[in-house]
């Protein structure tokens, strides 16, 4: 299995949270892909399944021309919201990668955010193979925990399981040696030509961040847990307690870009 079926409103509820609690991508890791990219001012790009366009507000700032899409309304608006305290002008359009169309292009770069993993993968980049002109690239961005201790990640992932049984499902696919990594897809496709960028942070959640961070996955959201979203975030309240009781957690990150060419 290598596509999850497709939901549109997978993230409803989270965009409060995603913004606020997901570990950032770091300005300085953009700004090198940018320059990799020979990213110009006025350079059009595409922040496909941007969430609360994170990435697009940044690269926004750095004068490229974005084009900022995702299925859910709550994470449209919070963008919008974001690029107007940031003071750059983006297009905010609702959609996913089954609405790539010619009008979209031409693109410079198209990049991701966490969310090349619930597309259709290989039809994805047929479908940006038509927009991205000749130079250009796909670039996804995603993290590597390294390392967390205590480890509040996988307290989540078994309450998760517990209060999210069918969502959860999906994410085990994920995690299974059954699932194509995106590098496989990508060698298989006409962007071919892969290079990685990779930024290693310490950073130190405190119990409010994980649980924030909680809310903010499509597994454990409010609009998913529904009713047992008060029990879960107790749940997980205690179980983070227990295991930290000073309250902090040491976590290592890799905030990485997997740039994705096609070959010369």
């Amino acid at each position: 299995m290598s596509t999850i079926a497709f939901d549109a409103r997978r993230f409803q509820s989270t965009a409060a949270y995603y913004l606020r609690y997901r570990v950032p991508y770091p300005d300085r890791l953009i700004a090198r892909v940018a320059n990799r990219c020979g990213l110009k001012i006025g350079d059009p790009l595409l922040d496909l399944g941007c969430g609360p366009a994170q990435l697009g507000i940044a690269f926004a700032r750095l004068g490229a021309d974005v084009t900022a899409m995702d299925p859910e309304p709550e994470m449209l608006a919070a963008a919008r919201e974001g690029a107007r305290e940031a003071g750059v002008e983006i297009v905010v359009r609702q959609g996913s990668s089954y609405d790539l169309g010619p009008d979209i292009g031409p693109l410079k770069l198209a990049v991701m955010g966490r969310s090349f993993h619930w597309m259709d993968r290989a039809a994805t980049l047929d479908a940006l193979d038509r927009l991205v002109v000749p130079g250009g690239a796909v670039v996804l961005f995603h993290d590597t925990h390294i390392a967390m201790n205590p480890d509040g990640r996988k307290i989540i992932q078994q309450l998760g399981e517990t209060f999210s049984p069918e969502r959860s499902a999906d994410s085990a696919v994920r995690r299974s040696s059954e699932w194509p990594r995106h590098e496989s897809i990508l060698l298989r496709s006409t962007f071919n030509n892969l290079e990685s960028i990779g930024i290693i942070q310490e950073r130190h959640p405190g119990i409010d961040d994980l649980v924030g961070r909680a809310f903010s996955m499509s597994t454990t959201s409010p609009q998913v847990l529904g009713e047992a979203a008060a029990p879960f975030e107790a749940a997980l309240r205690q179980a983070l307690s227990e295991a930290a009781p000073d309250g902090k957690f040491t976590e290592i990150v890799e905030s990485k870009a997997l740039l994705a060419f096609r070959s010369e």
